[in-house]
This record gives C-alpha cells, sequence and structure tokens, in this order.
C-alpha cells in the first residue's frame, strides 16, 4: 500500500511503499457519473492517483456543429436521414463527444496526479492533434506517442465512380474516376504519453511521489528462441573485453550475465499478417553495424600489431521484424467480456500500459472506463483502479465483467458528494 507522509503540495512529503501490504488484493473503485465532475470532487477529497490510461471519445464527429446534434433534421434530398445518423457520433454514439478536446478535462486529470505522473491516452488518427494539444495546454509534457499497429482495419471509403455514376448516369466521365476512393485503410491508433512536470529533478520527485519514471524492465519486449543479442556482427557471439593488461593486446572473450530483453519501443502491434509482412519487407537489415566486423587488421601500422584478425566489436547485429516490438493480437471475444462497446482495447495491451507507467502499489484511474479493459488491467498487474463510466449500458458491463473475471463483488461507489456549501453568518456587527 502507499501512504503519503506530508501535504500534498510540491514541497516535503514521500509516498512510501509498505511492504507488508504488497500482496493484499487490488481494490477496484467504479463509478456511474460524468468524469468531469467525479474527478472535480476526488480532488477536492484529496484523492491522489499515480498514471491515468484512457481511450476517452475520438470525436469523429467534426459535422456536428454544421448539421446539429442526436435531433438533426434529416437531408432534404433523399430520405434515408444522412445527416442525422453521421451527427450521432463514431458508429453512432452519442458518447463521441469533443470532451477529450477541452483544456478543462485534463487539468482536471492533472489535479489528481503527484508530479511526475504519467497519463496515457488513445487518440483517432483524424482527432488525436487536439486531444495532444488539450493535454499540453492543461500543464502536461508531452513525452512520447506511441503507435497502436493492427491489420484488421476496414477502409471506409467512398467510391468516386459510383457516386459520379449516382449523380450523372454511366458514362465515360465516371469510367475516368474508377478506382478512386476517399479513404485509406485504418491500421493504427496514437496514443499519447505525457507526463505531470516533476518537481525538483527526477530522482528527487521518484524519492518523494514515486512517479517520474517509467517502468522499462518490466516492459521490456521478450525475444525469440533464436535471437542472437551478440556484440559485434561476425564471430560466435561472444561478448568481449579490451585485453589491455598483462601484456595481451586487443580483445579477449569474457562471461556474459543472461542478458535483458529488448528495450520497449514506442510501437505496438497486433501480429497480424498485414503488420508482419509489412515488418518483413523491412525489418530484415541487421541492427546498428558494428565498428569491427572481424576480419579487418589489427592496427593502422604493420610494426606495432601486425595483420591479426580483430574479434568483432560491441554493437548488436541482430535481425528481427515485427518481433521487435510489443505483441498484443487484436481484441476478441475474450478481450470483450460481451461488451458491444465499439473501441475495446485487448487486455494485453492495456496491462503493458498500465504495467510501464505506474509504481508500484500505485493507484491507475479510466475516466471514460468504457469496457473495463484498463480496470481489469489494472487489477491483474496488482495495482488500485478507480473507473468513471457515463453510460449506463456500459457500466453493467463493466460491473459484470469485474465480479466474473476478478474473483469477486466490486466496489461501486457512488460519484463523490460535493462538498457543502460555505454559508455567509453576515457581518459580526451591525454598523
Amino acid at each position: 500500500m502507499l501512504t503519503y507522509r506530508g501535504s500534498r503540495s510540491s514541497s516535503p512529503g514521500r509516498w512510501h511503499m509498505d511492504n507488508a501490504t504488497t500482496a493484499r488484493r487490488p481494490a477496484i473503485e467504479v463509478i456511474h457519473a460524468d468524469c468531469v465532475d467525479v474527478m472535480a470532487r476526488l480532488a477536492e477529497q484529496g484523492r491522489v492517483v499515480h498514471a491515468i490510461v484512457t481511450d476517452p471519445p475520438y470525436n469523429l464527429t467534426s459535422i456536428i456543429d454544421r448539421f446539429g446534434g442526436d435531433d438533426a433534421v434529416e437531408t432534404p434530398f433523399g430520405s434515408d436521414g444522412a445527416f442525422q445518423r453521421i451527427s450521432r457520433g463514431f458508429m453512432g454514439k452519442t458518447w463521441d463527444t469533443d470532451i477529450a478536446f477541452r483544456k478543462a478535462t485534463w487539468r482536471l486529470a492533472w489535479d489528481l496526479l503527484p508530479p511526475g505522473g504519467h497519463l496515457g491516452a488513445f487518440g483517432g488518427t483524424r482527432t488525436w492533434h487536439r486531444m495532444a494539444v488539450a493535454i499540453e495546454d492543461a500543464g502536461f509534457e508531452i513525452r512520447d506517442c506511441l503507435a497502436w499497429l493492427y491489420g484488421s482495419g476496414w477502409p471506409k471509403s467512398h467510391d468516386v465512380s459510383k457516386s459520379i455514376v449516382k449523380l450523372l448516369g454511366p458514362g465515360p466521365v465516371a469510367a475516368q474516376w474508377e478506382g478512386w476512393g476517399t479513404a485509406l485503410k485504418p491500421a493504427w491508433e496514437p496514443i499519447v504519453l505525457a507526463r505531470k512536470p516533476i518537481w525538483s529533478s527526477v530522482p528527487r520527485n521518484v524519492l518523494r511521489y514515486l512517479t517520474g519514471g517509467l517502468n522499462i524492465d518490466a516492459s521490456r519486449v521478450p525475444l525469440a528462441p533464436d535471437d542472437r543479442l551478440h556484440q559485434g556482427v561476425k564471430g560466435d557471439g561472444q561478448p568481449v573485453e579490451r585485453a589491455s593488461r598483462e601484456g595481451e593486446w586487443g580483445f579477449r572473450a569474457v562471461d556474459r550475465q543472461p542478458g535483458l530483453d529488448r528495450w520497449p519501443a514506442n510501437v505496438l502491434h497486433d501480429g497480424s499478417d498485414e503488420v508482419e509482412e509489412a515488418f518483413a519487407a523491412f525489418g530484415a537489415d541487421k541492427g546498428a553495424r558494428a565498428p569491427v566486423r572481424g576480419d579487418e587488421p589489427s592496427a593502422t601500422t604493420k610494426n606495432a600489431f601486425g595483420d591479426r584478425k580483430r574479434v568483432s566489436g560491441a554493437f548488436h547485429g541482430d535481425r528481427g521484424t515485427a518481433s521487435r516490438f510489443f505483441y498484443s493480437a487484436k481484441a476478441g471475444e475474450n478481450d470483450r467480456a460481451g461488451s458491444e462497446h465499439p473501441t475495446v482495447k485487448p487486455l494485453a495491451l492495456m496491462q503493458w500500459l498500465v504495467r510501464l507507467m505506474t509504481p508500484p502499489g500505485g493507484t491507475v484511474l479510466d475516466p471514460f472506463s468504457g469496457s473495463g479493459s484498463t480496470l481489469e488491467a489494472a487489477f491483474r498487474e496488482g495495482f488500485d483502479a478507480i473507473g468513471i463510466e457515463a453510460d449506463a449500458t456500459y457500466y453493467g458491463d463493466i460491473k459484470r465483467r469485474l465480479a466474473e473475471r476478478c474473483g469477486g463483488e466490486v466496489a461501486l461507489a457512488r460519484p463523490p458528494a460535493a462538498p457543502p456549501a460555505k454559508v455567509s453568518a453576515g457581518p459580526l456587527f451591525d454598523l
């Protein structure tokens, strides 16, 4: 359990890990309410979270300003209600609003994090830039943008030729535009990685709040059995050291401890054939070439060292394709857990994200809980979590999901009560 000693300000006080309680069951709190109201009240109560991982609405509804909301009139051309239907948001969802584009939304999230706390937010490829600006304007530092690659997207393109046929009828004009469309196949989603500014320095911040860093080792990409993270491009792959003591020259082999897995990258993928093939086309090249391949003379002069071959140099010479990056299959039935939410994320992906950003024993917040995958991911990684969901249907899905898959009942919290209003007693004396 994390306990805080000192004030919530950026001066004295430190978060401490109580090692005796680290094995306790993570606490999951789910709140059915508007996240703006809830985050404001949580901050007023002094609540603190250590990481925010969320998938907010993408607001793929830029025409709302022109055509209205749910009650928009139908288009006068035809009777299919195109304007009304499209104004309802992504896949007809009324919750697909611009809340993620508002500075005030992310400032409320900022208030709940200690200095150095990280935020990871998914976005749509057409609108994520607006979300990133709002996050930055709220006071966060944009640290990176991760790319979640997948191959199961379906192009929603408008066939130009067929449209001309409907407008003018078949003929040479329509034929000229055969093969033209209006959109590419979606194959990636951005994840904005941001951080609340640290206090003083990274080491001081980590010691005081436990936040400010990323858990690199816990998020490394496992090596395939045949991967050879050796030092050098040729030779037997054994590590070497400079042998300049006791009269030796050049390099000599040394024993090496088992190496770590790959450093996590800002590219994640679903392992689909499309993604694997795309990497295969360009990923067969070796890593950074070593400065010495092993077949050059050992020195620039012949009299000092002779023309012996040198042991290969010090850089990785491994090959690889998409296996170099974190793999998580696209969300399947198990990830959906019965939810009809249209943007369910894979559980493995969400576990990787919360593991990357959250200190041991910390609390994860998802203000747009949707299907509840972030909350389950936090539970499985041993973190406490707070989820907020305004939609009654999805709130019900979350309750069922966590009760069935997390081995017990979930703490279903009421929205935090507003603080009592301050009532003026009037002037002390009548003058």
